[in-house]
Formats: structure tokens, sequence, C-alpha cells
């Protein structure tokens, strides 16, 4: 039973990182080859017999799980001939810390049948020759080509080798090939390229052994020392240089002259045209916006000056507090309106885009797609606050995406581990086989299926084909039934489980009266496990928890659920699906299940922690240079969108970009936008301003990342821009004078360290984790994010053509890399989450992230689409948005009490932008402040005295001039943001609401956690709607209380009765002082006036809160008005009401 084992040439899955266990040969990953009885024992079958040729050559320890037959009979040889090509899309991964790596042949992954072959569960072809494991030649639709008459299913190697070593013969039937010269495309269909192709000399198993060793592998370092591919991919100056493009004269590649290099002439005669143009904001606007910004300074100090020179000495103590409340509001303002000097617009033209990476040419004369990969990553937690059918539009708007198929890969993070999402994704892979080709052959916006079919504008204009009306209608009925399934899951899955449960309990039941025949028989207790499709346990969360199948401890779990695409485009027919496919695309990009191990005892760090997984997992899978991340809610409303962000990764200069955000657009919304949650102040007006300085801060989600920039390097030509700055070369190179004259080869990857020493390849584990796989994969993800090098200007480039090349299929040592590294002990001892990835530390991970790359030199560019990139919900009910709120300022208020802090910030980083980082972390802190100058007025009105000794011209200038300035530059910003006033309005209200609730809350967390090391636990922001089908907005009316509530209730309340005693004071002094009236009442007006959203939410559905409530609330604050007036009455009084005195 014990299998042969060899040294592998990948990666071990676990190494120490201590230097001395870092010497010590590494392990080969074990995948299991086994079968899984009904009783849930694993069978293990050995390999040894199933070819000679294994006697004498070094071979992988695996073992493969594989579910029951359904005859419960020993496993039939054919099926591990199978194995290795069903793997990826048949199989279910799950491993973790101390766990045998498994994987899990599945039947069925859904109730429904998979019909498209790219779909985890579609039956495949196995060789019939013994001893052989790979599959059947087939063609691009999945269909079986079998050359001979007697229809004996053969694989590609064992036919070349009955071709030319076994005479031509068909081992099935004995009889010779008839047709020996099948079509090339047909037997080569489904290529594995190689660098380096074995020998011709080599039998069929050993090619087959060298592929598996060299597949992914390309440009990946050797591990026997033979050939280093880094060395030759980045060191190597036959057909181009690092860095700069570098051609060879006369076409000589490779003739060992380094020196003589040349332009090509195709470079040289086209004009260079930009990805990407600033459109910079108009001087008739920008200038008067500096300038009444200098001016306001100039006035807010002067103000400042007169007031603190001129106390209110009859209430010194009010105007104590409201002297040092506006000192801070002045510095606060400050903070906020400085980095908004620069503010600019930019442009794309993805017809440029179009024509130098989809355009036939020289070094690409197929006119192949060269543009970069892109990983899309989709974050979800909770399948009942985030509902799987929002997911799944999700998942089908990115399957649907217009980008190159086979550069896209979709990966879904499941934190929960929960089979509802598990089975909502495989439905949206099934679906995707219809929804995808309507939205190629019709050119659908917006793909998201659920937002397309709830478009209020009609369907039809500009559609031309004439089936568009009867595709859609049958779309539609398809779209549907889906909803239905997904809705559906919940009772099926728990149907399910039951079922299985109560034959489980039988079967126990049987087995004990056999062994107790004669005594009673007890109750028999089984846990109540979760089943999957095909009648196995599910590895994730159980319905009802138990040991290893909680939230909080399950197995890592990878299912690849559509695997990745041929090359070439694979066109429909008109009985492929509902609809006529004629000439359309099929094909799928690669969609990723994906279930960190969890286990008691880790700090699994939240979301941070789940997108560090992702990164890891997409790294050994598909390693794409480029990483979009998206929430399960925000779903791609532009399909052009990543072409869109891409012309500013691939122009002159992208290599410097750490990652493009795109602004958050929401539906959903109320129409009068009552909480400001389209933040459009924030998006459109902070956003672009800082779009001008080092690129907008990340917000979470709709961003996209150079993968290189998360992993902690230095931007390229890191020193030319900051020559003070300590960073370390990634490769640890010498220092030699064969690469001394490329400085740009010295620079490609650094990472900045406290020393000025090299980088050693030892220390590599320690940042990155023990994974040469992943270690392996960041040159090769550096290389193919780099510009096109199509002119000489165009520094850190790539030649053009360089990624037209196949991508590596996936294979089981892959996945089962990819296992190992979303274990929960990987980034133990590691830099991931301190310096690596997503940074840890913080509820807002994202700001955090972006500082970070900010402070090593890095810029970033802010994307704003005609048409809006992404879409997404936003939180309608005042509880929640406070809620959300909350969150984000207390993630502020632990960036400030960090080593985040943008007092600490690097030189790298621009003044301004220090400035900008510097007010995230403070702005909650204004909170404080704020809420004692909502009490100023009221506490004006009770006393009688006001913040000033009198209302003379001087203060009323001021005051004038100050706020004629403020709506002058809200005027500006309105002009060059595009923003409504409303929405301006809307956002100083929501500030005053958050300011008085949620942020003085946040404060006293962070202090909390601070000082006391009180951790902060929040809840999922819900992603669903109100209970009131038939209005959509019925959430904005609920209302749930939160003592967040408390202080603005207070503040109104408190303002409301100070009023009414301020009226009743004045009227019964026998001197009224209206002037000190009027400047109480006209600010206890200010106060509320912002908080009317507020009180508004308070009252629930407009039409619903009886006027019996307003009638009381009057009278009550008539009552106390004149209580106070009776306990407290104004002195020497005579006579109600007396002269009015007008200031």
């Amino acid at each position: 039973m014990a299998s042969k084992s060899f040294k592998g040439s990948r990666s071990s899955l676990s190494i120490s990182s201590d230097a001395a266990e870092s010497r010590k040969p590494p392990i080969s990953p074990t995948v299991t080859f086994g079968r899984r009885t009904s009783s849930g024992r694993y069978v293990s079958y050995s390999r040894d017999d199933l070819d000679s040729e294994l006697g004498s050559t070094d071979f992988m320890n695996y073992t493969v799980h594989i579910p029951p037959t359904p005859d419960n009979q020993p496993m039939d040889p054919s099926i591990s001939q199978k194995v290795e090509e069903q793997y990826v899309s048949n199989s279910l991964f799950t491993g973790g810390f101390n766990s045998v790596t498994r994987a899990h042949l599945m039947d069925k992954v859904i109730e429904s049948e998979a019909n498209h072959p790219q779909m985890a569960g579609a039956k495949g072809s196995s060789c019939a020759v013994p001893g052989c494991d790979a599959k059947v030649m087939s063609d691009e639709r999945g269909a079986d080509i079998l050359p001979c008459e007697c229809d004996f299913k053969i694989c590609r190697d064992c036919y070349i080798d009955a071709v030319k070593s076994g005479g031509g013969i068909c081992p099935g039937c004995k009889e010779p090939y008839k047709n020996t010269d099948l079509d090339e495309t047909a037997v080569d269909n489904n290529p594995r390229p190689l660098p380096l192709p074995p020998p011709v000399t080599m039998s069929k198993m050993e090619r087959r052994l060298s592929i598996m060793k060299s597949t992914k592998s390309a440009l990946m370092r050797s591990q026997t020392g033979d050939f280093d591919h880094n060395r030759w991919l980045f060191e190597t100056r036959g057909t181009y240089g690092y860095g700069n493009a570098i051609w060879p004269k006369d076409g000589n590649i490779g003739n060992g002259n380094d020196d003589e290099v040349a332009e090509p002439t195709e470079l040289m005669s086209k004009p260079w045209r930009p990805l990407t143009r600033k459109l910079k904001i108009p001087a008739a606007i920008l200038s008067p916006y500096r300038l009444l910004i200098f001016v306001r300074i100039v006035v807010l100090g002067l103000f400042l000056a007169w007031r603190v020179k001129h106390p209110n000495n009859d209430a010194i103590w009010l105007w104590g507090m409201s002297v040092v409340c506006e000192l801070w509001f002045a510095f606060s303002w400050l903070l906020d309106q400085l980095p908004k000097l620069c503010p600019i617009n930019r442009a794309t033209d993805r017809n440029v885009l179009k024509d130098k990476f989809e355009t036939p040419t020289l070094n690409n004369p197929t006119g192949k797609s060269d543009l970069p990969g892109i990983d899309i990553f989709v974050s979800t937690a909770d399948p009942e606050k985030e509902p799987p059918l929002v997911t799944a539009n999700t998942i089908l708007s990115i399957l649907a995406a217009d980008y190159p198929v086979e550069k896209l890969a979709c990966y879904v993070s499941d934190d929960g581990g929960a089979l509802l999402t598990f089975e909502a994704m495989a439905e949206a892979a099934s679906f995707a086989n219809t929804w995808v080709p309507f939205c190629r052959k019709h050119d659908i916006e917006p793909r998201n299926p659920e937002s397309y079919f709830n478009l209020k504008r009609d369907p039809y204009k500009n559609k031309v084909k004439p089936d568009f009306v009867k595709d859609r209608r049958r779309v539609k009925r398809e779209y549907d039934e889906f909803k239905v399934r997904i809705n559906s899951l919940p009772d099926s899955i728990r149907r399910r489980s039951d079922a299985f449960h109560a034959r489980e309990e039988i079967k126990a039941m049987k087995l004990q009266r056999q062994n107790r025949e004669e005594e009673p028989v007890e109750a028999v207790k089984i846990p109540k496990a979760t089943w999957m499709a095909d009648g196995t346990h599910w590895p994730g969360t159980w319905l009802n928890p138990s040991a290893e199948h909680s939230r909080g401890d399950h197995a890592g779990i990878i299912q690849v659920m559509l695997k990745p695409p041929s090359d070439e485009p694979l066109h429909g027919t008109a009985e492929d699906s509902l609809i006529d496919l004629t000439d359309i695309d099929i094909r799928l990009p690669l969609l990723v299940y994906v279930s960190r191990e969890k286990r008691p005892g880790y700090d699994h760090n939240k979301k941070a922690g789940a997108m560090n997984a992702l990164v890891r997992a997409s790294a050994i899978m598909s390693n794409g240079p480029f990483i979009l991340n998206l929430d399960c809610d925000h779903y791609i409303y532009n399909s052009q969108a990543m072409r869109e962000g891409m012309c500013f990764m691939m122009d002159r200069g992208g290599d410097r970009l750490c990652y493009v955000q795109f602004p958050q657009r929401f539906e959903g919304i109320d129409p009068s936008d009552r909480y400001a949650n389209n933040n459009t102040v924030f998006f459109d007006v902070n956003m672009r301003a800082l779009d001008g300085l080092m690129g907008p801060v990340y917000v979470g989600t709709g961003c996209l990342f150079r993968r290189v920039a998360l992993y902690g390097f230095d931007p390229p030509r890191s020193k030319e821009h900051h020559s003070g700055c300590c960073s370390c070369c990634f490769f640890g190179r010498k220092k030699h004078s064969s690469m001394a004259h490329n400085s740009e080869e010295n620079r490609a990857l650094r990472m900045g360290d406290s020393d000025d020493e090299e980088m050693n390849l030892s220390l590599l584990p320690k940042r990155f984790g023990n994974s040469t796989f992943l270690i392996d994969s960041i040159p090769v993800a550096e290389f193919q994010g780099r510009p096109l090098a199509d002119h000489p200007a165009v520094k850190n480039g790539r030649p053009p053509g360089a990624l037209t090349i196949p991508r590596d299929l996936l294979d089981a040592s892959t996945v089962a890399e990819a296992i190992s590294v979303i274990s929960c002990w990987y980034e133990d001892k590691t830099e991931w989450g301190q310096r690596v990835g997503w940074i840890y530390g913080s509820v807002t991970e994202d700001v955090v992230t972006g500082y970070r790359m900010h402070n090593r030199g890095w810029k970033s560019v802010y994307c704003v689409t005609k048409r809006d990139a992404f879409r997404g919900t936003a939180p309608i009910n005042l509880t929640d948005r406070l809620h959300q709120v909350l969150r984000w300022a207390t993630g502020s208020v632990e960036i400030f009490f960090s080593r985040n802090n943008a007092l600490l910030a690097s030189p790298r980083m621009k003044f301004l932008q220090r400035i900008a980082y510097l007010n995230v972390g403070i702005y909650p802190f204004t909170s404080i402040f704020l809420i004692v100058y909502c009490f100023l007025p009221a506490l004006s009105l009770f006393s009688g005295q006001f913040i000033v000794q009198t209302l003379n011209v001087t203060f009323l200038t001021y005051l004038l001039i100050i706020t004629v300035t403020l709506c002058l530059l809200a005027v500006l910003e309105i002009k060059w943001s595009g923003i409504e006033l409303e929405e301006w309005w809307r956002n100083e209200q929501f500030w005053l609401i958050g300011g008085t609730s949620a942020h003085l809350a946040a404060v006293l967390q962070g202090l909390l956690k601070v000082i006391a090391g009180i951790e902060i636990s929040f809840t999922l922001t819900s992603k669903s709607a109100g209970d009131d089908v038939d209005d959509e907005f019925a959430d904005l009316y609920i209302v749930k209380w939160t003592s967040l509530m408390i202080p603005p209730i207070t503040i109104m309340m408190v303002n409301l009765i100070a009023i009414a005693v301020g009226f009743s004071r004045t009227i019964y002094s026998v001197i009224p002082q209206w002037s000190r009236l009027l400047g109480g009442v006209f600010f206890s007006f200010w106060v509320l006036a912002h908080l009317y959203p507020f009180a508004k939410g308070l009252m629930g559905r407009r039409g619903r809160t009886p006027t019996i409530v307003f009638v009381w609330s009057g009278l009550v604050a008539i009552t106390i008005s004149l209580l106070w007036v009776a306990i407290n009455p104004p002195s020497n009084t005579n006579q109600i009401g007396g002269s009015f005195q007008f200031p």
C-alpha cells in the first residue's frame, strides 16, 4: 500500500521559518487518493500497479479521496484513471493545520444538472489504456474525439505513442488506425506549454511526470539548480532588457552581443498615444476657489484673535467653551480643506487600449489579447445578512464582464463556510451558461440580471437584432426559475440534511440491535450533519454546529466551480442553449469558491484575513498581476470598467500606481437621500481632490490593485523619487559589473527595510510564509503587470506579445498548495497583515492598507467613468446607517492611536497627502467639541447670556464673512465636482447627526481599546431589504432603538425647551434682552435644522405619526417653559413684556 515518493519540484506545505529548520529539504505536499465509504471511512489505494515505468522514477505521494460509488462496491480501476483530469473541476479540496489535504470527487455539486463543459460536476471521459490517468482527447465543447471506429477511448499521449511506437494499432480492437492524421487542433486542444520541454527520448509516463513537475513552474526558481527561471527572465538581455524594452540590432537574438541594441522600426514609425489624460479644472473656477480658501483662512485667524481678546466677563465659562470649540473647528476645517487645493479630473481612451493590446502587430500577429490577467475577489461572511441571491448576481456580473475571458478569474471568499453560499455559487455558475452569452450577444448593460430585468427604462432601446425579444423572454424565464431555486436552497438543504440524518440514525439503530441482540436498545445520538447534494458531509459550517463544523472551527475548502477556459474562443451554435449562440463565445472565466480554515484560538482578523487568504490562493492558482476586490453587494454596472482601470495601469508611469479606486455608487437609496447614503461630497469632492496629490484613499471596494504593491514592495524607481529611503532588492542580487549597468533591473522589486542590507532569499519565508509556490509567483506577477514597452519613454516595460501565451492548467498539487496557504497557521511568524497584504489591527483595514502603500511612495488614481463602474447597496435605515458610521469612525480612532498615524508618515508622502490622512484619524474627535457647541445655544438661552458680551458690528461682520465664504466655497465645489446643492446640504446635516452620535461613541470605544485593551466587535451591515415588498423604501421608516440616538435626542429636546424658556424669560423681563435671545435662538435653529433628518427618522413612516403626538409635544414644551419661569422668575418683574429693542 505504500506509494512511491520523490523529492517534489513544488514547494513544501510547511517548513519552519527558523534558521535551523530552513536548511532542511522541503516536504512535498501530499494529497490523498482514496474512496470514502458510506460509513465515513477512507480506503486508500496504491498506484504501484498502475505503470511499471514508475519503478525507476520518483513520484509524488498523492492520495485522493473519492466518494462512494452507487453500488458501494470496491472502486473500479477506471476511476483512478480519470482522477487527475476531474480533480480541479469535480473535486472539493479540504485541509488545514495538522490534517491531510483531501480532494473529494463529487458526483454533483447541485441538484440540477451541470450542462457547461467548464462547470464543476460535468462528467468527463477517461483514457481506457491501463495505467493511464489522462483525459480522453476532446474538442472544446467537451465531446470525445475517438480516432478508431471501435470508439476506444484514448488520450492524446497514448494515441501519439500508439501511432509512433505502436505501429498505429488501436489498443482496443487491435486494428490499425485508418486515419493517423487527426486534426492538430483536435489532438492538441488544451496544450500544456512547457518552457523547457522534456527530451524526445523520454517515455510517455516520464513525459507525463515531467509535465506534472513543470506545470505552473514556468519562470519559477528551479530547486534542482539546473535552470534558474528567475535569472532567465530577469537577467537575460537576449530578446529584451529589464526595465526599458531593448531589442537586438538586425534581429540577432541571443548572439551574445548585448551592447548593440536598437528600437524596432514599428515603434519608431508610429506616434505614441497615451491611454489616459488629465482634465484640469477650469482656471475660472479653480483660481477663485483657492483665493476664497486663503481669504477664509485669514478671516478665521482674525476672528479667533478678536474672540480671544474680547471675552464675555458676564459669562466667562460660556465664552471659554465657545472659543475652545471654535479653535478646534477652524483646525478641523483646515485639515479638510487644504487637500482640496489641487482637484483634477481624468479621462481614458479605450480605443487606444484596444489598438495596443488587442490588434494584430508584428509582435502579436494573431491579435490575441496581450492584456494582463485580473483576479476578482468577492467577500461574503453571513448568508443571512448578505443574501445569496445578491452575491450570485454580483458573480454573474463579473463572469459577464467585457474583458478577455482567459484573463479573468473570480474568487469568492465565504468566511462563514456555509453550504448555502456554496450551492448558490454553483447555481450561479450553472445559470451563467445562459446569461453570459446572452449579454455578449446583445451587448446587455448592466450585466447583473436582477438590475437589468428591473430597469425602469425601455429595454428594447438600441437593440437591433430581430431575435432579441425572444431571447430576452426566454432568459427572463430562466432567471425567474434561478431565483426560485436560490430562494428554496435553505429549505432544500434542511430537508436533505434531515433525510440523510434519519437514514444514519436508522443505520445506527440496526447496527446496535445486531451488536446487542438481547439487551435493551438505547436511543442513538448522532451529530446532525449538513449534507451536500452528492450525499456526503459538508466540511464547512453545519446548520447545527458541532466540533470542527462551526463558524469559527472548520477546515479550509476550495472548489473550482468553473475550470479555466480554453485559450481560443469557443463559439456556440443554435442548439447549445435556449437561444441561438452562433458566433458567440460561450466560454466562462475561472470561478473558485474559497473558505479559509478557521480554528479556535486563532485570530482570523475578520475581512482583512479573508482577503489575504484570497491573495495567497489566487497567486498559486492564477496569479493575475492585478486584483479587483468587490463586496458581495457591489456588482459591475459597467462591463468596460476593468478596461478603464487598465488604461491607467498600462499607461506610461503606470507601474508606479498601486491601485485604481473607483467611486462607490448606490442603488435603493430614497430619493431625498435623507441620511446622505450616497456620500457624494466624499466621492466626488474629496476623492477628486486627493487625485491631484498622491491619489485617493482606498475605501474597501471597487478598487483595482497591483498585486506586488499588496506584497509590500516599493514602487519602481523609488530612489529616483526619494534618495534617502533605505530599500532592499527582492532578489538579493550580487553586486557585479554585468548587472550594474542596468539600474532599473536593481529596482524592480524592492522592499524598504530599516537597515540598508540586501534582502536574503532565506528571509522571504519570514515575510511571505513557507510556500515557495507563492514566492516564485511574485516576480512573474511583477513582470506581467508592467506597462507595454512600446515607446522609449516607457520605463520598466515589458515586450509586446509577452502575455499572449496560454495559461498553465491547474493540477492537483497546485490546488493542494492553495489549501495549505489558506490554513489558519500559515501566517504565523510572517509579515502578512503587518506589512504584506491587507493590514490588520483596525476595523477599517482598507484605509490602513492604502496608507501603507502611499507611505512607501506608491501613487493611486481615481477613475470616474461616464457610466458608473460599480453599484451596490447602502443601509437606508437610520440605525443601520449610524452603526456603519460608528464602524468607520472607530477605525479612524484606532488609526490615530497606532503607528499608522499620518504624523509618523515617511518622507515619501507628500505634505498635503499627509494632512488628508491626518484628517482621517482626527475627524471623530470633532464630536466632543461639536456636542458641546450644540448645547451652547441652549445654555445661552437658559442663562440669559451669550458667547459674546454684545452683538456688536465687528462680531456680526466676521460672522457674515465666514458664512458667505463658506457658501461660496460650497458653490465652487459644486461647480468643479458636479454634485448638487441638495447633496451638499444633506452631507452637512449628516455630519452633525453622525458627529453627535456615532463619532462620540467611536472616540469612547477607541479610548477603551487603547487604555483598557477592550476589543471592539461589530456586526455585518445587513444587505437585505425590508419586509414590506410593496414599498422599495420600507426599511427607511423602521425605527430600531439604539443607544447612539440618545445624544441627538437630548440635544433636540434641550434646544427646543431652551427656545421656549428664552422666549418666556424675555417676555416676562422688565428690560427684555432681545439681542441675546435672537443670538441664542438663531444658533438653536441652526442645530435643529441640521438634526431635522434625524427627527424625521424617529417619526417613522410619513403620515403614520398621529397628530396628537405633535400637539402633546407643543403642550409639553410650553408647560416646561412656564414652569421654568415660575421656578426662576426674572428679578424685579412687575409686568409682562417690556419695550422691544432690536440690536
